[in-house]
């Protein structure tokens, strides 16, 4: 059975939904879990507004006629929050782990652009880490699929329920020709929630994230993702247009912290890594192909 929640012109109420995600949402150990067919529609979104230059200054990018490439994806942040707290969705949201993205932009989207977003989960998968999900985003302009994300999201499980696979070795950091830094301050997570809708504690605050576990906030996976496309844009050889960018999130970055933004360009597109400080580990890790 699959339900669909349809919203014109504005999306649901975030507090209503944090309301509900706040709410115990217990897994029995060995249940079976199945995610459910839901998906979301927000007909007649305007990709203009207040929160959009706010959202290029915090994350760097330029004021440009164009909207950011992770733009949409914080458009539709509300549609993905209520697919994750409806009462079908088997699985808590505190605690679900963001491991991949992929993003493809069909074509540049200026700013003013009406777009029709439809957010759906897709497959599931057991792993030796959990069940692994995937949160789909589409984008239409006049009919057309012009923008597509992915976003493979982890809900860990003791590995007598998902499996014993033996961890493999991370593999040999390699290091690009080019790098610039990246500074974190302490208040980019509340900045970042404060236009994306994004308010998970372990962002928030040290004394949240210690809550669950962190010794200091940590960046959204998402603020890194999009601080580091903004530089990428701003390079000489950067080719507009159509293109494909992968991100795989890996270790998080405190705040406030300092990072390296490593990349190099073939002819398959460019590699980028956002790496820590002393440049020998990854926060995350992507490819960049033009379409």
């Amino acid at each position: 059975m699959s339900d669909t929640f349809i919203y014109r012109n504005a999306p649901p109420g975030l507090l209503p939904l944090y309301a509900r995600a706040l709410m115990p949402k217990p897994v029995k150990a060995g249940r079976d879990v199945t995610i459910p067919a839901l998906s979301a529609r927000l007909l007649g979104a305007s990709t203009a507004g207040d929160k959009l230059a706010r959202y290029k200054t915090i994350c760097g990018f330029t004021q440009t006629t164009s909207i950011p490439v992770t733009w949409p994806h914080v458009m539709a942040f509300p549609l993905h929050l209520k697919l994750l707290t409806a009462p079908s969705f088997p699985l808590p949201l505190l605690g679900l782990v963001h491991l991949r993205n992929t993003i493809t932009q069909h074509r540049a989207i200026g700013v003013g652009e009406t777009l029709d977003l439809t957010v759906r989960l897709g497959k599931q998968e057991r792993t030796s880490r959990g069940i692994e999900f995937d949160l789909i985003t589409e984008a239409h302009a006049a009919g057309k699929l012009i923008w597509e994300e992915s976003s493979i999201t982890l809900y860990r499980r003791a590995a007598t329920e998902s499996g014993t696979g033996r961890k493999s070795a991370p593999p040999e950091l390699e290091r690009y020709p080019n790098t610039l830094s990246i500074d974190a301050p302490e208040s980019i997570g509340r900045q970042y929630a404060g236009v994306s809708g994004d308010s998970n504690p372990i962002h928030m605050h040290a004394l949240s994230a210690k809550a669950f576990g962190f010794p200091r906030a940590i960046a959204h996976g998402m603020w890194s993702k999009a601080r580091a496309l903004a530089l990428l844009e701003q390079q000489e050889d950067w080719k507009p247009g159509a293109f494909r960018v992968s991100c795989q999130f890996k270790k998080p970055l405190f705040l406030p912290g300092t990072a390296q933004l490593n990349w190099h360009s073939g002819a398959s597109g460019w590699d980028y890594q956002l790496l820590n400080s002393r440049g020998d580990a990854p926060h995350l890790s992507g490819h960049i192909e033009w379409l």
